[in-house]
């Protein structure tokens, strides 16, 4: 299992325990992704970082004062 946090700007968008599928954007040095439709966006990754799976599941969802933090769990 692989943990990952992701971004996200508004709250109540995503469910603890609810399934997220995310999809890959690259840049010519490294990748981030982002939970679909938009909801919230992954920091940089290395190449061999890369997210090998398209989905997973919201394990926990923190607010902070820099904003909300969704950690998605991997199947990996």
């Amino acid at each position: 299992m692989r943990e990952v946090e992701f971004k996200m700007e508004r709250k109540n968008l995503v469910e603890v325990g609810q399934e997220v599928e995310i999809i890959e954007r690259s840049s010519p040095v490294n990748y981030h992704y982002i939970i679909k439709p938009a909801v919230a966006m992954s920091g940089c990754f290395k190449n061999m970082d890369r997210i090998k799976s398209d989905k997973g599941i919201v394990k926990d969802i923190k607010e902070t004062p820099r904003g909300y933090y969704v950690i998605v769990e991997f199947d990996e």
